[in-house]
């Protein structure tokens, strides 16, 4: 099996996404910030949904990616395509990095900027606070608080964490402690596995 068709069976996720066709900028622009500003990943355009290929012209779709990606993206994200043969269709690849200048915003409107993480297989608008956690720090990591410190150590001694174990631990209320949570995985301490029945964390 080679890697497309390996992408198509696992399906969208975190890393990859489907697209049957780009037509709008400001769409596309979501998901390219939500990559960039997360771990970044792939997006199969001439895919539907359900994975069946449907094949585009990969000229027309660049066009309007790049469109998203230098004027809908600020800052800018940098893409990288490859076009991929198969059942005698054109599938676009395209690949957004992580990104290195986070967090990027998508225009959704005029004058209208905002944020948005990869969760899962949806872009997810971010808070101001996830905004601020995904800021490079200019010399190092800023100093955690005691219940992301709490967290950290619970995993040094045990392999994994869950949402309902860690608000026992901490203490916090399930949406305090979610966002705590999603703010040391897009700053690079913990990793969030979704694939089980429940999502649980373990560190990076």
């Amino acid at each position: 099996m080679d890697e497309l068709q390996r992408l198509i069976l696992l399906g969208e996720n975190d890393t990859v996404d489907f697209k049957q066709r780009v037509t709008q900028p400001e769409k596309i622009a979501r998901t390219l910030v939500s990559f960039a500003n997360t771990r970044g990943g792939i997006i199969l355009i001439g895919v539907k949904d359900n994975g069946t290929i449907s094949g585009i012209d990969p000229e027309e779709e660049k066009h309007t990616l790049q469109l998203a990606a230098d004027f809908y993206c600020d800052p800018p994200v940098k893409v990288q395509y490859e076009e991929v043969e198969e059942d005698k269709k054109t599938i676009l690849k395209v690949i957004v990095p992580e990104s290195k200048v986070k967090p990027h915003f998508a225009k959704v409107k005029e004058d209208d900027w905002r944020g948005f993480v990869r969760v899962k297989d949806n872009s997810v608008q971010t808070s101001k606070m996830v905004n601020k956690a995904l800021e490079p720090e200019p010399f190092e990591r800023l100093p955690l608080d005691r219940h992301e410190n709490a967290v950290l150590g619970y995993l040094e001694v045990s392999p994994r964490i869950t949402l309902k174990q860690y608000m026992k631990l901490a203490n916090l209320s399930e949406r305090r402690a979610y966002r705590t949570l999603v703010k040391l995985v897009i700053h690079g301490y913990l990793r969030l596995h979704d694939k089980e029945k429940e999502e649980y964390y373990t560190l990076s």
